[in-house]
């Protein structure tokens, strides 16, 4: 109950920071998020979420409420230091846009900001709701654990969850996690794996089942200066850096199709039925992805990239 709360105030914060253009007061953003607390409890806390959302790469700027007085300064987020320019961006560009700008379109979370916007309009604070319209999220149902990371790492609370990758058993993993990321167009829990006793990042999509909390919360700390987008670019496999284009039945690797830039329906597959083509550009993709789904897919082109596909599956024809 008390995770729940800290991440409603965070998000309420957040939102609120987002939808005014001018500086918010400290006092204003007291009586309105804090309104129970007394002055040293609301500067703790107030300076923890601070902490919180920055640690996530929230840009939350510091500035004089008047330009012509020494005032108490004001605080905000500007849309445009948190989203990137869409015509300008890379795979990599794209990736930097972090957690923020990627949960508004996540059931339980559009929920929350439509509440958190009433909330504000409520006692008179003037919003922008077109700040929000900073990133196209792109979760799905093959992120199903997304809630549970994002909550234990907000919480400290340790998680256990049952972990597939390609070409490995399934095992069970203990995390403590620090963050949650997106890194290269994937979703990753970044923090301290009890079994290894090292950090480690997991991708989403590989979590089998229903990811559980594993303790009370805040059971461990996070170590100081912890930059989770660094961890997740230092220990994530390098995407490859050529487009990909490939034919799959339709219905066929939704998390794939979420990708690709162009899509040609009706293209004659392998086996004379009507398939679908894309194109899958730079860092959408890996050679073991496309493995995954076996004779459903066909790789076209980076000849290379074909070639070891075929390879691979040859080679666990004749193990099986």
């Amino acid at each position: 109950m008390q995770t729940s709360r800290k991440t409603e105030r965070l998000f309420n914060l957040l939102i609120m920071l987002l939808v005014q253009r001018r500086y918010v007061a400290k006092e204003r953003i007291r009586e309105i998020l804090y309104p129970d607390s007394s002055t040293d409890a609301f500067e703790k806390m107030f300076e923890r979420d601070k902490d919180e959302l920055r640690s996530l790469g929230v840009p939350i700027e510091v500035g004089g409420m008047d330009a012509y007085f020494d005032d108490e300064p004001g605080y905000r987020i500007r849309p445009d230091q948190l989203a990137l320019p869409e015509i300008e961006l890379t795979a990599d560009e794209a990736a930097v846009v972090g957690l923020a700008t990627k949960v508004w379109g996540h059931a339980k979370l559009a929920a929350a900001t439509t509440e958190a916007v009433a909330k504000l309009t409520a006692y008179g604070v003037p919003v922008d709701v077109g700040a929000l319209d900073i990133g196209e999220p792109r979760l799905g149902a093959d992120e199903p654990s997304f809630d549970v990371f994002w909550s234990a790492a907000l919480g400290r609370t340790p998680v256990v969850f049952d972990y597939k990758r390609v070409g490995h058993e399934q095992q069970t993993r203990h995390l403590q996690p620090w963050g949650v990321v997106r890194f290269s167009g994937r979703w990753y829990a970044v923090g301290w794996d009890t079994d290894r006793d090292a950090e480690r990042i997991f991708r989403l999509s590989r979590v089998v089942g229903t990811a559980r909390l594993d303790g009370p919360p805040g059971s461990y700390t996070i170590p100081e200066g912890t930059d989770v987008r660094a961890i997740a670019e230092r220990l994530a496999p390098t995407p490859p850096t050529e487009s990909a284009t490939v034919l799959l039945r339709p219905g066929a690797a939704g998390f794939l199709r979420r990708q690709a830039t162009e899509t040609i329906e009706g293209v004659e597959g392998p086996d004379g039925d009507a398939w679908d083509q894309l194109e899958l550009p730079p860092g959408a993709w890996t050679t073991d992805e496309l493995l995954t789904q076996g004779p459903d897919l066909v790789v076209v082109a980076p000849g290379h990239v074909r070639d070891e596909v075929v390879r691979r599956l040859e080679a666990a024809a004749v193990s099986a």
